[in-house]
C-alpha cells in the first residue's frame, strides 16, 4: 500500500539529511533523505543547507515515490525509518 504525503520536518545538519514524514493508514512513518541523494536527484552538488527544504519541495514527489517503494519492501515493525541513499536511486 503507498505511502501517503505527510509532514516536512527538515534538514538534519547532524545526519547531513532532510527528514520528513508519511502515513500509511493513521501510522505516521519516519522518512529521511541523504544530502547526497538529493543532490544527485537535483543534478547538483554541495547544496547549503539553507537551501535544502526549496530543493525537497522541488524533487517532492519522486522522493515520497523512492520512500513509499521503499517502505513497501521493508521489515514492518514500530520505529522503522524509512532511510534514501545514494544505492536506491539506481532502481
Amino acid at each position: 500500500m503507498p505511502l501517503m504525503r505527510d509532514k516536512i520536518i527538515g534538514h538534519d545538519l547532524e545526519r547531513l539529511a532532510f527528514r520528513f514524514t508519511m502515513l500509511s493508514e493513521t501510522e505516521s512513518v519516519q522518512c529521511q533523505i541523504s544530502d547526497a541523494a538529493m543532490d544527485e536527484l537535483a543534478g547538483m552538488q554541495g547544496t547549503e543547507s539553507s537551501a535544502r527544504q526549496a530543493q525537497f519541495l522541488s524533487l517532492r514527489e519522486t522522493i515520497e515515490r523512492i520512500a513509499s517503494d521503499l517502505y513497501d519492501e521493508a521489515p514492518r515493525f514500530q520505529g522503522y525509518v524509512v532511510r534514501i541513499f545514494m544505492r536506491h536511486l539506481a532502481r
